[in-house]
Order: structure tokens, then C-alpha cells, then sequence
């Protein structure tokens, strides 16, 4: 039921894009690895269950997840349990630096576009493995595996994770050009060194990883998750609310605060905590183009655009990662939006409210951008295939109930 302001203040987990790497390279040590602040989301049960079928063994405890890593013994990554989700592909690094050997299926996730995997074997190849793609299966074989030179031709997350963790126990230094920027590969080079290993670079388009014979285990709490931050961030804006965000890099939201901000917010920097105090009325922001880091997060555009449908004025919003990000524009426009798409380009002009009815999420993103439209619709909203959202956010409609929405589920099959 929409009309409630968003109001309150959290504390967010560990990052979904930072801990599923992770996760992947917790098989790399000798030892047990403990992921403090992990995110009770779909994603990261179904990476938990890819590591039992290679043979560690995962637990929950106390919001932590523990991985005993000493009887992994397999090479050949469920084909299942792959195909659920995108990031399954991090494994295909880790397991190749710790048995030399991998089969994998090609991985799952969302629709939002074509996403080939061309870059994280282009990386390996360089690598010395030899790889044989047969029948949607990935054959690959790393026994002449050896350091190396790597250039990507776009700045790649999954590809740069992927070399770097292979990367990681092999001999010499392995140098890996025009690598992404984003701040969960900054975390995931703290996670590898805080195992021994030897990275520098992260962050840069400049990576050079040295390869060690041997880690150890460690406990590590991953980065905050800068996407669910944003999601809040504009769920306080639309609503004219206010919330206040513990345990995040304000840095890190920079993009997604200078767009609020234009569009009437004011927003406080306070260390590990943000401060959001939604306007009166959305404006229109300046036009928004989703860029690799540190440029707009092509992981937040879809609730961009959703508030923007009530912003005063008219918003330009360009995607420039993903071809099929704007799925969930048929459904809001049938709250009432007014939004023209042409390609990669979306023109919203902005109208005074936005009715409730019944709207499905066709990807995890979008899927938010549906509920955050529910917020501010009047009357009811119901948001179908809500285990896309599940993917990412951890009881997403608890998240928001706290902060004074009115928003229960309904099925609890996320269907």
C-alpha cells in the first residue's frame, strides 16, 4: 500500500557483488574461511550449494557463513545449480589456481541482456589453460597454467575477478590491463591478501597479481552493499522520507548521491554513515548514462527511473551496459508512468502519482523498481515472481516495513 514515507535507519550486510567472489575464492586457501555480514539472499545459497557439490562444507552462523574448504576434491560444477545464477562463472577461476582442472556449464542470472563470457576465457587462455566449449559445457584444462600478461578489451568485473583469482597461486606475476575499477574487486584483492596472497593494483585500471604457493584461511567481513544502500536511498526520496544508513562507503554511493541531490535530496556524509532527507517533490535530474565504475552503476538505473516517473520535469536516462534494462517500463507505464523508450534510451516525463495494480519483476533490478514504484502508487500494489528480488535482497519486504512501509509478502515461493 503506497502513501507511507520511508523513514528510520538501518544497517546494511555485505555487498551481493562482493561477497559472491568471495565466496568462489574461499576455495583457495588451506584453511576455513568465515564470511562475517553475508546476505541471506538466493544468490549466495545457491554459490553455497556450488561449493558443497565440489565438496566443502558451508554453515550459517549467526549471520556468518563458514566454509571448511579441506575436502573439496571435485573440478565439475553442478549444472543446476550454475545455471540459477550469473555469478556461478566465478568459480571457474578459483577452481582452475587450486586443481588446475574445471568443468563448468555456461552460467545463469537475469535476463538484462546479452552477457558473454568471451573475456573470462579470453583471460585464462592467456593464462595457458585450454579451453573446449562443447554442447553449453566448458572443458578446461590448466596443467600448463602459468603467469602472465592479460588485457581485456572492456573493462570486465567477472573477467577480472576470474584472472585474478586464478592468477593468484601461480608462480610469477601475472599483470591484467584495462581491468575494471569497482569497488567489490578492491575488496576482493583485500580478501586474497588477507590470505597471503599478493595483489596490488585493484581499484586502477592496472592490476598485478603475484602468485603464492600456498594461503591460509581467515575471517573477513566484505564490503557493504552499495546497490541495496542506493535502492533505500531512493525509497526515502520518493517518499519524502528520511533514513539514515549504517555501515556504508559513502564514497562508493557518490554517482547515485549527486543524482538525488539534483534531484532535490540532501544528503549527509557521516563517516560509516549516510544521512538521506527526501524533498517535498522530486525533480528531474540532469540526464543519467550508466557507465563501468566509477561512472553510473548500471545496477541502480532501473529504480532511477522508476522514481523519475513522479519527478517534476522531464529525465533522460541512457543504458549503456545492458540492451534489456528497461523490462519493467511496460508495467509502470500501466501505473500510469509516462515513459517513451527508444533503444538504450528512456524519456520520462513525470507525472503527479501513480496508481497501484498488479505488476510482475522480470529481473532482480527491476524487480525493486516495481516495489519502490508500489510505495508511492495509490492504493494497492502487488509485485509478481518476487524471487527475482530475493536474489539480491535479503527479506527486502522486512527492509522496508521497518522503515514504516506498508509491504508484506504474500508467497513465500517468491512466485
Amino acid at each position: 500500500m503506497g502513501g507511507e514515507r520511508i523513514e528510520g535507519e538501518i544497517r546494511l550486510e555485505g555487498a551481493k557483488n562482493a561477497v559472491l567472489p568471495i565466496l568462489a575464492a574461499s576455495i583457495l586457501p588451506e584453511g576455513d574461511v568465515l564470511i562475517r555480514d553475508c546476505p541471506d539472499i538466493q544468490d549466495v545459497h545457491a554459490m553455497a550449494g556450488i561449493l558443497q557439490k565440489l565438496g566443502c562444507e558451508t554453515q550459517w552462523q549467526d549471520g556468518s557463513m563458514l566454509i571448511h574448504n579441506g575436502k573439496i576434491h571435485n573440478w565439475e560444477m553442478p549444472d543446476a545449480l550454475s545455471k540459477q545464477i550469473r555469478s556461478s562463472i566465478f568459480m571457474l577461476g578459483p577452481i582452475l589456481g587450486k586443481m588446475h582442472r574445471a568443468t563448468v556449464p555456461y552460467p545463469g542470472g537475469c535476463e538484462i541482456g546479452i552477457r558473454p563470457i568471451d573475456l573470462h576465457l579470453k583471460g585464462l587462455r592467456a593464462l595457458g589453460v585450454k579451453i573446449v566449449d562443447d554442447g553449453g559445457m566448458l572443458y578446461c584444462d590448466g596443467r600448463e597454467m602459468h603467469a602472465g600478461d592479460v588485457y581485456l578489451d572492456y573493462p570486465s568485473v567477472g573477467a577480472t575477478e576470474n584472472v585474478m583469482m586464478a592468477a593468484s597461486l601461480l608462480p610469477g606475476i601475472t599483470t591484467i590491463h584495462n581491468a575494471a575499477r569497482e569497488p567489490e574487486i578492491e575488496d576482493l584483492q583485500r580478501f586474497i591478501n588477507a590470505m597471503g596472497g599478493k595483489i596490488q593494483g585493484a581499484g586502477t585500471q592496472l592490476i598485478e597479481i603475484e602468485g603464492v604457493e600456498s594461503m591460509h584461511g581467515v575471517e573477513y567481513a566484505p564490503i557493504s552493499d552499495r546497490i541495496v544502500a542506493g535502492t533505500l536511498m531512493c525509497a526515502a526520496a520518493v517518499t519524502g522520507g528520511h533514513v539514515r544508513l549504517k555501515n556504508v562507503c559513502p564514497w562508493d554511493l557518490v554517482p547515485v548521491s549527486a543524482k538525488l541531490q539534483e534531484m532535490g535530496c540532501k544528503i549527509h556524509d557521516m563517516g560509516a554513515d549516510l544521512i538521506l532527507q527526501g524533498p517535498e517533490h522530486l525533480h528531474a535530474c540532469s540526464p543519467l548514462q550508466t557507465q563501468p565504475h566509477p561512472g553510473f552503476p548500471t545496477d541502480m538505473q532501473a529504480q532511477m527511473l522508476a522514481i523519475s516517473c513522479v519527478a517534476r520535469g522531464t529525465t533522460v536516462i541512457v543504458e549503456n551496459v545492458f540492451e534489456n534494462r528497461f523490462a519493467q517500463t511496460a508495467d509502470l507505464t500501466r501505473m500510469g508512468a509516462h515513459i517513451h523508450v527508444n533503444g538504450r534510451m528512456a524519456v520520462v516525463q513525470g507525472v503527479d502519482h501513480l496508481h497501484g495494480m498488479q505488476v510482475g519483476a522480470r529481473d532482480l533490478r527491476g524487480g525493486a523498481a516495481m516495489v519502490l514504484a508500489g510505495l508511492i502508487a495509490q492504493g494497492e500494489t502487488i509485485v509478481e515472481n518476487i524471487g527475482f528480488i530475493d536474489r539480491g535482497y535479503a527479506h527486502f519486504e522486512k527492509m522496508l516495513s521497518a522503515l514504516g512501509a506498508k509491504i508484506e509478502r504474500i508467497s513465500l515461493r517468491g512466485g
